[in-house]
């Protein structure tokens, strides 16, 4: 009997679902852009060195994720819980992420489309959208970047990633992997 990949299964079985979702579901609903002001401050938080380039990027991860503050409309579009709010041992928090299977197969890497996103539990029960994520399969290619960002290997899940703290201050840095900011405990 041939040995089945877990990864591999989970994988089918995401695309899977998320084909019956995207028969449903545009990735059209409107957003409004963020005053300048806004994305530039946040920017400049995360990066002793945010550029032009890297307001722009958080700009536009920020315009582009604004309908997701509302979690039923990510899962509408089709975002699939991968795992629950976590904090890694000797690391820190990193929350729940919930990703897109279409965009995470697609091995592109664009800042106006995510391929994942960061929510943090909060009191009322109602997830807080905290930050996105980017990943691309490992296929063995050279570790990529993003903003001068390098990705991480996550091999677990098969993939390169990197998270950007978008919708909550982190004192480590725009990029950082984990969020000392984000609690797994419902505030």
């Amino acid at each position: 009997m041939k040995s089945i990949n877990a990864f591999s299964l989970g994988r089918s079985i995401a695309l899977a679902a998320a084909s019956a979702l995207f028969a449903a579901c545009t990735d059209t609903a409107p957003v409004a852009p963020l005053p300048r002001s806004a994305t530039t401050t946040l920017a400049a938080q995360h990066s002793k060195t945010a550029g032009p380039d890297v307001n722009q990027a958080v700009a536009t991860m920020r315009r582009v994720t604004a309908r997701y503050h509302d979690l039923s409309v990510a899962t509408a579009d089709g975002f699939i819980l991968l795992h629950p709010c976590e904090s890694l041992p000797g690391e820190g928090p990193v929350g729940a992420v919930y990703y897109h299977p279409r965009r995470l197969l697609d091995g592109a890497i664009d800042p106006a489309l995510p391929d994942a996103l960061i929510y943090e539990p909060r009191a009322d029960g109602e997830p807080r959208l905290v930050g996105v994520e980017f990943a691309i399969p490992n296929t063995g290619q050279a570790t990529p970047t993003l903003l001068g960002a390098t990705f991480q290997r996550e091999d677990e899940f098969g993939v390169f990633a990197l998270h950007a703290w978008v919708w909550k201050h982190n004192p480590e840095g725009l990029f950082a992997e984990t969020n000392r900011n984000v609690s797994c405990g419902a505030e």
